[in-house]
Order: structure tokens, then C-alpha cells, then sequence
């Protein structure tokens, strides 16, 4: 027990983290802020993306300090365009030797967040800590990213590790961001209504946006380099599962493909990752994710063009000349209905 004059001295370890802990709160109030759709009162606009304060340490860190490995497998996606799916078939394939037993597989007791971890989330805190248990990980890595692609380490962009992309439809994002901000544990996204938070999204004030710059940074990679860069759309996956996870199979040069069973192998993969399974699952029904979202909320619907039911006229035409005016001669272009 402490005696009435105690006091605890500051030692230069603790001054210099305030220190450190000063600077970057300055650094942040200096840069151009809006209202953010998200768990944060305000999104900070920082390396040309808007993004939450709590994860600007993380991406400084991810920049300085990170250093991938030439075997790493990292799954970039912009919020909510089928993160979750493809979390889990390239944790099933990366991960088909270490656990060949779909009845007993990680996937089944696990959430695919918790098996493949955000880069930028894990790294904005205990960084050390977070340092050495990523040095420590089985390989081949599989991390997660939601930094557009100029924002990566240079680590990962100069490296050959792999990097598979997914994004989906402009219309079904939207709605997909909205119902799942709304169910997140904060109040700051209670204060927006649909259409101020349509507006945001249209003016690319959303986190990690613009979403067509997001989407772009990855599209025009995978075309200067496509062994480095796969660009998936959740329409094509959703509507072709196996074609496109035998594409996953052979950008990752996995040992699948040379097996005699691959085919087999590939439509149990398929199978375990399906939408209905993993959202019956018990692990994936109760419980929360970094003790911000209930697991439950990552399985909605899963399909493709229940933005319908949410979209007046109005927000139809405009939505569909932003989508024209900023994609318009990439060559990159979408499926809006099922």
C-alpha cells in the first residue's frame, strides 16, 4: 500500500511515450477533417485516403517498420466488398497442408478476422509486441490490408509477396457500409440518416476513401503487374466460386494445383467458405471482433443487388454518373444485379 506521500516518478521511457503520444495527437488535429460515417466523430484526410485516428499510428507504423516477406499473401479490400470470403478461402488454401481436415478445420471454431489479422489495426498498438508475433507466424503470412495501394509498405509493394484484391459493385457497398456502421458500438454513426451518409459516400468521404481510388490503385497494379496483384470482383466470385478460387490456387502457385485431388480439394475449400455455412456457424453467431462489432454482422445477406431496396431514383442516377465519371476508360466495370 501506498503511503499518503507516495508518488509515482514518470521515468524517461513513460515521458518520451507521452511525448511520442503528444506529437501524433498534434499531427492528427493538423490535418483536414470531416464528419465521418464511422466509429469515429471525424475522419482525418492523411496520405490522400480519409481515415480513422486510430489508425493513422498504425499505418505510420506498418510504413516504418514492417518488412514483408517474399512468401507473405496479403488480402487488400476496400470495407465491406467480401473481406470476410476471401479472408477465409486464402486462409483454406495458403493454409491446406497445415490443415487438410475439413471437418476439423481453424475456419469452424474460428471467425475468418480472428485467423487473418489487419495489418494496420494490429500494428497501431504494442508495436514491439505486435512486431515479434509477426515475425513469429507460420509461412507462408496471410494479413489483411484495407490501405489503399499507395499507402502500402514498401516492403510489400517491392517484394514478391502476393496481393490479392477484391472490391464489389459501388450500389451494394453503399449498403453493405451502412447497415454495418450502423450496428457497430458507437453513437457517432446514429447521428448520420441514410442519405447524409449516401452523400459522404458519393463524395468519397468514407473510411479508407474514395472508394474509386481505392479501387483504381489495385485495378491499374494488377495490370502493370499481374503476378503481383489478382483483382477479384465479389459479382464473379459469387457467381463462378469455383473458377475463381482455382484462380486464387494458381496466382499462389499453391501446392493444390499439383496435387491429382486439386478439383476435389478446390470444391471442399468452396464449401467450407460458403456464405450460409459460416454464418450458421455458432463461432460466428455470438462474440465481437476487436470488442467493436458483433461477429454476426459480417454475415448479412451476401448477395447482389439489394442496394434496390435502399436507393431512391435520385440516388440511383447520381450514384451512376459518379460511377461513369470516375471509372469511365479504366476498363474497370461492374455487375449491379443478380
Amino acid at each position: 500500500m501506498f503511503s499518503s506521500n507516495s508518488s509515482i516518478k514518470a521515468t524517461p521511457m513513460s515521458l518520451a511515450s507521452d511525448k511520442e503520444a503528444n506529437e501524433e495527437n498534434e499531427f492528427i488535429l493538423s490535418l483536414p477533417k470531416e464528419r465521418g460515417f464511422s466509429s469515429s466523430p471525424y475522419l482525418y484526410l492523411f496520405q490522400d485516403f480519409w481515415c480513422l485516428p486510430s489508425r493513422i499510428q498504425g499505418v505510420n507504423n506498418s510504413q516504418k517498420h514492417f518488412h514483408a516477406k517474399d512468401n507473405d499473401v496479403f488480402l487488400a479490400s476496400f470495407p465491406k466488398s467480401g473481406t470476410t470470403w476471401l479472408k477465409a478461402l486464402a486462409f483454406a488454401i495458403v493454409n491446406h497442408q497445415r490443415f487438410s481436415s475439413f471437418d476439423h478445420h481453424p475456419l469452424l471454431s474460428s471467425n475468418p478476422h480472428q485467423l487473418v489479422s489487419s495489418l494496420e489495426f494490429i500494428l497501431s498498438h504494442d508495436l514491439h509486441d505486435q512486431l515479434l508475433s509477426l515475425s513469429n507466424m507460420s509461412e507462408p503470412r496471410v494479413l489483411g490490408t484495407h490501405l489503399p495501394f499507395s499507402s502500402l509498405a514498401e516492403s510489400i509493394t517491392k517484394s514478391s509477396c502476393k496481393i490479392i484484391y477484391i472490391c464489389r459493385n459501388p450500389f451494394d457497398t453503399f449498403v453493405s457500409l451502412w447497415e454495418f456502421v450502423t450496428k457497430m458500438k458507437s453513437v457517432s454513426s446514429l447521428e448520420f440518416t441514410l442519405e447524409e451518409a449516401f452523400e459522404n459516400y458519393c463524395n468519397g468521404i468514407t473510411v479508407f476513401g474514395p472508394w474509386w481510388r481505392h479501387m483504381l490503385g489495385y485495378w491499374n497494379e494488377s495490370k502493370t503487374r499481374p503476378n503481383k496483384v489478382l483483382f477479384l470482383k465479389y459479382e464473379d466470385l459469387k457467381e463462378d466460386t469455383v473458377f475463381h478460387v482455382k484462380r486464387i490456387v494458381e496466382f499462389l502457385d499453391s501446392p493444390i494445383i499439383q496435387g491429382g485431388e486439386s478439383s476435389t480439394v478446390i470444391e471442399n475449400i468452396v464449401n467450407l467458405c460458403r456464405f450460409e455455412k459460416m454464418k450458421d456457424l455458432e463461432v460466428n453467431k455470438s462474440g465481437y471482433i476487436d470488442n467493436i462489432v458483433e461477429k454476426k454482422h459480417f454475415f448479412r445477406k451476401g448477395e447482389i443487388g439489394d442496394w434496390i431496396n435502399y436507393f431512391s431514383p435520385s440516388m440511383i442516377e447520381k450514384l451512376s454518373k459518379i460511377v461513369e465519371e470516375k471509372l469511365g476508360g479504366s476498363g474497370l466495370s461492374f455487375k449491379v444485379h443478380s
